[in-house]
């Protein structure tokens, strides 16, 4: 729509008078979506954050709601008078109770009779059961409470009067499980309320039109796409990278040579957000901020695995002005509107330019004022990463990743919940759900087998009884067999499966014999603990512990004073490397006059490169090889990220063996990629007893990649996942958890049942999916390998090159929370960086 198209229908007071207080006028976004509501029409308004996009959003909502009839609470409803009219749904809980707060402001100071709550996880049940009794008006959620509400059998009653469902940061929901759950509980909410509308609210869309498809109804005969509303955009945003005081370190992600400098910029502002791309870096970087906090800056954390109740008072306190700085993860990347916060630090590289805008956009909130940011790369590589990601940013360029195919697991959760709330008629389901943009294209074989899965388990798990979870009526519908069931369901829904964790919680020093109580300072990885034993320390919510015992799922911790702390590795919160951003790095590498941006050490690294070795055209793949003590190596550079690079070196090294080369093994970065073994590749392919054209040949993705998805625990960790989302394996069971152990043994012998005897059956198929396009990255190589056909450029060296310097660092590195500790490796650094950048 354009926003130069005559809108002119004045508002409605106290909304007029409101606006007129503050020395607002409504923006031209927020009222195009007033007429859009008007019309009745879906809508996805993109708009720059500060732009007013939740009151965009809630604006139609908040005058429709005044203009009607007020009852009494729970009071019988009468003609006219709503019930719940709006549905706001966050993919962050966190989100959702900012917005609420932030709604209930003009809602008190306008006098409206109108009732905004909050429905998530940390909900109390009582408040929960009052809310399907008695709704407010608008409800703030997420999409694991639409998929409860909808099972319930008060579904139908619940949502009769429902008006409006408003999606924020809906480009953060379309690209995960969690979405393919919301927009089958979409078309669930179509079905109950014909007329609603839904609105869209995101700033950064890589493709707009493919996002208005994904929130409106497919089936023929339907408006398929809501209109797109793009707002003006806002001032450019003030970004730099941080002119290091020490040399760029050449490998790692601490950024630990930054320390300094990031705590001068933290004093020197209102309030900094500092943000990591894990957990565990959260952990270590707040540690060392405190280590060198002589003036007692109030610093806080906050990333997901910490108790609510901590994330909670950060939250309050950010809000309060009571802060000078967060070191948080993604779980503060999306729209709250914190207000006073003035500076964005983004340690290590931002991987995508949409999210690095995201990021930033969390500084001022304010359309008129350029939020600042300042990058803190972690190494060389990532100077060249920050480099891509301002220029992106420049251009307004952005690499959202697009909507994605509905996964049959979700599907299968679906099936049984739509079970719960009713029993259900196959045909008019397989309509709903194809009704939907994720699952469009969904067969009805497929879809019978999903329903198949459900009734029985598929054809090799039938004669066991506990999977037989829906039954058919005599009229030829699916209910839930038994009452427990729908029990379980509701104990078990949702997609998000994290590694089995354990509650943290933290007593008095040796009570070891009587380990009880405590207070709770959150949630750890099962297996992190697992390697410990009493009396080791380690860092959690921004303290050093020390482990006191583990019964059954508590770990019991003392605070403790160590050095020598270790650090949770948690295995969520890591970002691959975007294609966008991966392309332009190549082309900084490839463009000395680009590197005039850079600091000199890196240029200086570049430069010795381009003298050494070669640096390959965006377009081509160099490969290196060398000798380096008893060991030969090949190294290579496509820049297609971890996960990409990880599968291509399981596929090589199998090939390398097959042309016994005698490989020994592999390190991957976001970067490149490193095999190293016992026979000299080098003269290998001198001799041509190697062909590299045949070694990197695109049919590595057949044979070979299913060979070694044979042999591999990926497959059966992925299953794993898939199971647990599915229902065939649940995590909880009423008054009990079931152990990460006891999941994975379930998991592997039903995975080892299906392979043997069902090998096509329903949750192998989601399997195979999930792990070519999530741990595989099967499209990443398989573009890689596409891309550099024919345009190998192979390089033979007596010795290290520049560029092959940081992940030859990685190559036998002591695993540290998964992060590279710099002070650890300045010693094994040391001679390996003096023979690489050697002259001659």
């Amino acid at each position: 729509m354009s926003l130069a198209d005559p809108i002119d229908e004045p508002l409605p007071e106290p909304f007029a008078g409101w606006f007129a207080a503050r020395g607002w006028t409504p923006r031209l976004h927020q009222r195009a979506l007033l007429d859009k509501a008007r019309a009745g029409r879906s809508a996805l308004l993109i708009a720059p954050t500060g732009a007013g996009k939740t009151l965009a959003g809630f604006l139609p909502s908040l005058i429709d709601l005044a203009a009607a009839p007020k009852r009494a609470p729970g009071a019988a409803r009468a003609a006219g008078q709503a019930g719940l009219h709006t549905l706001y749904v966050s993919p962050l809980k966190a989100l959702a109770v900012d917005v609420a707060r932030n709604l209930e402001t003009p809602v008190a100071e306008m006098g409206l009779d109108i009732r905004v709550e909050t429905r998530t996880g940390d909900t109390p049940s009582a408040k929960r059961q009052r809310q399907r009794r008695d709704p407010p008006q608008m409800l703030m959620t997420t999409p694991e409470q639409i998929a409860l509400l909808i099972a319930s059998r008060e579904a139908p009653r619940l949502f009769a009067d429902l008006n409006t469902v408003i999606l924020d940061e809906l480009h953060a929901l379309v690209t995960s499980k969690r979405g393919d759950l919301l927009v089958l509980g979409l078309a669930r909410l179509r079905s109950f309320a014909p007329d609603l509308r839904i609105v869209g609210l995101s700033a950064t869309v890589a493709d707009p039109q493919a996002l208005a498809r994904w929130p409106v109804s497919q089936a023929p005969g339907a408006v398929n796409a809501a209109d797109l509303v793009i707002a003006e955009s806002g001032v450019k945003p003030d970004v730099g990278i941080l002119t290091p005081t020490e040399r760029v370190p050449w490998s790692g992600h601490s950024a630990r040579y930054a320390l300094q400098p990031i705590y001068e910029a933290i004093r020197a502002h209102e309030t900094t957000l500092v943000f990591v791309n894990t957990r565990s870096q959260a952990e270590m970087l707040f540690q060392a901020l405190w280590h060198i906090n002589e003036e007692a800056l109030p610093i806080a954390l906050h990333h997901g695995s910490l108790d609510v109740g901590q994330r909670r008072k950060v939250e309050a306190a950010m809000v309060a002005g009571s802060l000078k700085a967060v070191v948080c993860t993604s779980t503060l990347d999306l729209g709250i509107d914190w207000g006073d916060i003035d500076l964005v630090i983004n340690v290590g590289a931002p991987k995508g330019a949409s999210r690095l805008a995201q990021r930033i956009g969390r500084a001022n909130h304010r359309l008129d004022e350029p939020s600042k940011a300042l990058l803190v790369p972690a190494n060389r590589f990532e100077v060249m990463e920050c480099e891509a990601a301002i220029e992106a940013l420049g251009e307004s360029a952005q690499d959202s990743p697009p909507p994605r195919t509905g996964a049959l697991d979700v599907l299968a959760q679906h099936v049984l919940g739509s079970a719960c709330a009713e029993p259900f008629d196959a045909d008019a389901l397989f309509a709903e759900v194809t009704s939907t943009a994720a699952y469009a294209d969904l067969s009805r074989r497929d879809f019978d087998r999903v329903v198949d899965f459900v009734a029985t388990g598929g054809y090799a798990l039938r004669t066991y009884e506990r999977h037989a979870r829906i039954r058919p009526t005599p009229e030829g519908r699916w209910r839930v067999s038994n009452p427990q069931v729908a029990q379980q369901y509701r104990l078990n829904v949702g997609t998000i499966v994290e590694a089995p964790m354990l509650k943290v919680r933290l007593v008095r020093p040796g009570r070891r014999k009587a380990l009880s109580g405590g207070r709770m300072l959150g949630e750890i990885e099962e297996w992190f603990i697992e390697q410990m034993t009493p009396g080791d320390t380690f860092v959690f919510a921004g303290q050093v512990l020390r482990l006191e015992g583990l019964q059954e799922t508590e770990v019991y911790v003392s605070r403790a004073v160590s050095e020598d702390a270790k650090v949770p590795s948690f295995q969520g919160g890591k970002f691959p490397l975007s294609t966008y951003l991966a392309d332009r790095v190549r082309t900084i590498l490839a463009d000395e006059r680009q590197w005039r941006h850079l600091p000199g050490e890196v240029g200086e690294w570049l430069g010795v490169q381009k003298v050494r070795s070669v640096l390959p055209r965006r377009d081509q793949l160099l490969v290196e090889t060398f000798p380096r003590g008893a060991r030969f190596y090949l190294v290579c550079y496509p820049f297609e990220g971890r996960l990409a690079h990880q599968t291509l070196g399981m596929l090589l090294t199998r090939r390398l063996d097959r042309m016994r080369a005698r490989p020994v093994g592999f390190v991957a970065s976001e970067y490149s990629l490193a095999i190293w073994g016992l026979g000299d590749l080098s003269a290998m392919i001198r001799l041509n007893r190697l062909s590299l054209a045949e070694l990197f040949d695109e049919d590595m993705l057949g044979d070979d990649l299913e060979a070694w998805l044979a042999e591999s625990s990926l497959m059966k960790r992925t299953f794993r996942t898939c199971a647990i989302i599915s229902g065939l394996i649940e995590r909880r069971h009423p008054g009990k958890e079931k152990t990460g152990r006891q999941m994975t043994v379930s998991s592997d012998l039903i995975y080892d049942v299906l392979r043997s005897h069902e090998p096509d059956h329903v949750l192998l198929q989601a399997t195979r999916a999930d792990a070519a396009s999530g741990l595989l990255d099967i499209a990443r190589v398989g573009g890689l390998l596409k891309r550099t056909r024919g345009r190998i450029i192979h390089k033979a060296l007596d010795r290290v090159s520049p560029l092959a310097v940081p992940v030859l660092l990685d190559i036998g590195k002591e695993p540290v929370h998964g992060e590279a500790d710099d002070t650890l490796l300045a010693e094994a650094a040391d001679e390996l960086i003096a023979e690489a950048m050697r002259a001659g």
